[in-house]
């Protein structure tokens, strides 16, 4: 699992049948801290985030049963929308 943030939609008015009604967002991978390390991954959305949010993004196959598409061609999901990050140190 990741730390990102949603930067906005993505519309994709034809794409793969299996994404049909799928919410797709752009996200930045980011830090603790929000410090941007790897901008500009289309995640689909499991849980109503929107821009400005941070949240958690899982990859790969983790991704794909989170959004309940196990034979879609995702491999970034939203699976949380983060309240806070305690750093120490």
């Amino acid at each position: 699992m990741r730390l990102a943030r949603v930067t906005g939609p993505v519309t994709a008015t034809v794409k793969d049948a299996r994404l049909s009604g799928a919410a797709l967002l752009l996200t930045d991978l980011i830090d603790g801290r929000g410090t941007v390390l790897s901008p500009g991954h289309i995640a689909v959305d499991t849980v109503g985030a929107g821009p400005g949010d941070t949240v958690i993004v899982t990859a790969g196959s983790a991704a794909r049963m989170t959004a309940g598409l196990a034979t879609s061609p995702v491999d970034l999901s939203i699976i949380a929308i983060v309240d806070g990050v305690g750093l120490t140190g």
